[in-house]
């Protein structure tokens, strides 16, 4: 597992709470910019898994 896949992991939950801390208090900042980050870490959970092909497909 590659650390951009952790990484994103981590960003992502991040995310959704701080996007869920918004809505609680009706914050449309705190909303956005937890969407934001959510979306920052699918992209890196996305570019990780790649990542881990391209070294599988490296080691064949």
């Amino acid at each position: 597992m590659s650390d951009q896949k952790i990484k994103g992991g981590m960003k992502e939950a991040e995310g959704k709470v701080q996007k869920k801390f918004g809505e609680t208090v009706d914050s449309p900042k705190h909303k956005v910019e937890g969407s934001m980050k959510e979306a920052e870490g699918k992209a890196r959970k996305a570019a990780g898994e790649v990542e881990d092909e391209m070294k599988k497909d490296k080691r064949r």
